[in-house]
């Protein structure tokens, strides 16, 4: 039996630009899955999406491990071997993908919403989640392709600048630990290991089912049902602990011969839910995170010629996300790079953003808000991350008004409290001599 939580209501878009009313229903399965839907009906498709708790977070001592579990997933069961479940869902015309990182793993499919086409879809994903069985042969084929990746990484000034920042402003934390793991943890890597995180993470408890698309609540009931059944019922995981930031600014060399050198320039940031997202967000839009219309963008590219890339990005989790400021820049040019990048900074802070600057990323950020619930799958990973995190469930509703209500000072406040530059960690990833003589 389907036990209601809360129906909230919910404003969507269409694609001709106008609203129209929904509302997100939530109950959780006797099985001890939490459950969103929405239900729509403008075309006879249906988005759903499993999300764990199960991203490298959760990975210990052994890095990649999360990874590993969901690159296999769909690799076979002790019934089908993992070409008849490509072609099971295939054959109905359903798309089925996994994903993992810092905070998740999920798996999503996309099919036909008529029944005879839906039920097998849901019955494969079942089963192909709950009784996966990882196949040595597959175990050994996706190590290769993982230690694959990790060797090209290392010639990579980006792969190496993201982990060394991870590592830099997370320290021994868990969102440290590298998704893809490194060489050495993936080669020791075992099929055991991968089937015990897998009994552990990939449980009804630890599970949040999301479903969009063309159903009644009552098909979608019967589907989250048969999803979470088929999953042992598991046990709750521990809370990850709290991120603590770094208690002074530094920076992280990592030497690499480059006709370049790769810039980045931050510290954690907010957690998912937090107040201080909304300001920090329109902040970080009009220093980097607009494009080309953004400070760095303009300082760093029109006026001075420094860099073709120049950007910001803020990002919050489970515990605490990241802002970073990043760009490539040629030798040369670092020193000044980076005063421009500390500078623009500090601008923000000390004067707030000015009240053009202000009016033209509200408008870009409000304006195209709704192209990003314009579809079934995008929609479904919003909501899929209002369940997992737990945010208010008018999160889309009031976006777009708490981001048009926010005024110069409230951003500069978000940008004094949340950003602090003596606790900035910088990486450096580029020529020795290059890297080592800037401080």
């Amino acid at each position: 039996m389907k036990r209601w939580i809360a129906a909230f209501g919910l404003i969507l878009f269409s694609s001709a630009g106008g609203a129209m009313q929904a509302e997100i229903q939530e109950w959780k399965t006797d099985a001890g899955a939490d459950v969103l839907f929405v239900e729509r009906h403008e075309l006879p498709i249906v988005d759903i999406r499993m999300t764990f708790d199960a991203g490298s977070a959760r990975d210990g001592d052994q890095a990649g491990l999360a990874r590993m579990t969901s690159n296999l997933l769909l690799e076979g069961t002790a019934e089908r071997a993992a070409g008849e479940i490509a072609r099971g869902f295939e054959r109905y015309g359903a798309r089925v993908g996994t994903g993992s990182g810092r905070d998740t793993a999920e798996v999503s499919v996309r099919a036909l919403s008529e029944a005879e086409r839906l039920d097998p879809v849901v019955e494969r994903l079942a089963a192909a989640v709950a009784d996966a069985d990882f196949p040595a042969d597959a175990v050994d084929r996706v190590r290769r392709q993982m230690t694959l990746g990790l060797q090209q990484a290392q010639s990579s000034a980006s792969a190496l600048a993201e982990k060394a920042f991870m590592r830099g402003i997370y320290g021994d934390h868990p969102y440290a630990t590298p998704p893809g793991g490194t060489l050495e943890s993936v080669e020791e890597l075992s099929r055991a290991a991968v089937i015990d995180f897998h009994r552990r993470h990939y449980t009804a408890t630890n599970a949040t089912i999301t479903i969009v698309g063309d159903l009644t609540s009552d098909r979608a009931e019967a589907i989250a049902r048969s999803l979470s059944a088929a999953l042992p019922a598991g046990e709750a995981l521990s809370s990850l602990p709290e991120v603590t930031p770094p208690e002074s600014a530094r920076t992280i060399r990592v030497p690499l011969e480059a006709e370049q050198t790769h810039v980045i320039v931050g510290q954690p940031s907010v957690r998912k839910g937090s107040d201080a997202y909304y300001p920090l967000h329109l902040g970080n839009h009009i220093l980097g995170g607009g494009g080309l219309t953004s400070i760095l963008a303009e300082r760093m590219r029109e006026e001075r010629g420094l860099s073709y890339s120049s950007s910001s990005q803020l990002t919050s989790g489970a515990r605490r996300g990241r802002f970073q400021m990043s760009t490539q820049v040629r030798n040369d040019a670092l020193g000044e790079a980076l005063s421009v990048m500390r500078d623009s900074l500090d601008e923000m802070r000390n004067e707030g953003p000015s009240a053009q600057r202000l009016s033209d990323s509200k408008r870009n950020i409000t304006g195209s808000f709704p192209l990003q619930l314009d579809s079934n799958r995008d929609l479904l990973g919003y909501i899929a991350t209002i369940g997992f995190h737990d945010l208010s469930r008018d999160y889309l509703q009031q976006f777009v008004d708490r981001i048009d209500a926010l005024e110069s000072d409230d951003v500069q406040s978000a940008m004094q409290t949340g950003i602090d530059p003596a606790r900035n960690i910088t990486v450096l990833v580029g020529p020795e001599a290059t890297i080592n003589a800037v401080e």
